[in-house]
């Protein structure tokens, strides 16, 4: 393997098996570092793994980040330059009835990147954050220069934690941070607990899909490919400090530090009847539908603003839903030999 491989935590979850896979196809060496829970199916993990496997670039190791020691000697044997980390417990709904798993994972788990990343004196470290961080917020689009501070789920919670401890790090030890707030990533490959995974499978087999306020609910679906360019992109662009930041008056998203936030985003909010509508016709099947109250800790519209991202690196969300679903689709029935 070629020196100063680039580390890919969650390698086997959905956006780190589609980073991990673009890095490795362009002959960057790639370590992808996950635990394989069974938070879903495994299965599907290691699906994605044998399709990583296929490239001579990339090499994984079974890890999980909650094991300091092993985080430490992983870190101590390839000093890693530049870090992507994916790895998370994701899921708004999951934080209800476990919550211990956030806190295991997505706090205990990120110190210990963040100290390993400081120990190897990494370049930069790009890590995942979420839309969720924006909670009550209600003011759209969702800019990275809004306050942050109320939200509505531990997993949310979890993610502005991982913000603000990155900007400690910065601050601290010069350690470049990057922090993406991801917008409901959807595509090939997906998880199978969120709605385009939920809603095709229920559809083809003819069960309801569950529609939480009543189906009142509009969400920016980012497609993958094109949150795979933006990070690939803005790893090669290590976080600078802002010289105009000023204590008296903060922005949040920048920082004297070498520390920036970023949306990743497709910047047009979909409705979920508009979403249902796309699959029932991707599918050639209708939909049972079931109207349900909206579920603690849901919001009701996200939508990103992107312009610092577009400003950094030229991103522009390029993916139409209607065409993201279709690809979906098509993958979604292979996968299953349909």
């Amino acid at each position: 393997m070629a020196a100063e491989p680039i580390l890919v935590t969650g390698a086997a979850g959905f956006i780190g098996f589609h980073v991990a896979r673009r890095l490795a196809a362009s002959r960057r060496a790639v370590i992808g570092i996950d635990n394989l829970n069974a938070y879903y199916d495994p299965t599907l993990k290691q699906a994605r793994l044998a399709e990583l496997a296929g490239y001579e670039a990339f090499r994984f190791h079974k890890l999980d980040l909650k094991d300091r020691d092993g985080v430490a000697a992983l870190f101590a044997e390839y000093r890693f330059d530049q870090v992507i980390h994916l790895a998370a417990q994701a899921g708004v709904r999951h934080s209800l009835t476990a919550p211990h798993d956030y806190i295991d994972s997505n706090i205990a788990g990120f110190l210990n990147v963040l100290e390993g990343c400081r120990h190897a004196q990494s370049r930069h470290l790009l890590y995942a954050s979420s839309s969720s961080v924006y909670g009550a917020n209600t003011a759209m689009p969702f800019r990275v220069s809004q306050n942050v501070d109320h939200p509505l789920s531990l997993y949310g919670a979890s993610k502005k934690a991982n913000e603000l401890m990155a900007h400690a790090y910065a601050h601290l030890f010069a350690l470049p941070t990057t922090g993406l707030r991801f917008f409901t990533v959807y595509g090939p490959w997906g998880r199978p607990d969120m709605a385009m995974w939920l809603f095709a499978d229920a559809i083809l087999a003819g069960r309801p899909i569950k529609l939480f306020n009543r189906g009142d609910m509009k969400r920016d679906f980012t497609y993958v490919d094109d949150v795979t360019t933006a990070v690939v992109k803005l790893i090669d662009h290590p976080a600078q400090g802002n010289a105009a930041w000023a204590g008296d008056d903060p922005d949040p998203a920048t920082s004297r530090a070498p520390w920036r936030i970023y949306n990743i985003g497709n910047h047009t909010p979909v409705e979920l009847m508009d979403v249902v509508r796309l699959l029932e016709g991707a599918l050639g099947k209708t939909a049972l539908k079931e109207l349900l109250p909206m579920q603690p800790g849901d919001v009701q519209a996200t939508c990103a603003d992107v312009d610092a991202l577009q400003k950094a690196v030229g991103f522009a969300p390029n993916t139409s839903v209607a065409v993201g679903i279709g690809r979906f689709i098509d993958w979604f029935r292979a996968y299953h030999r349909m």
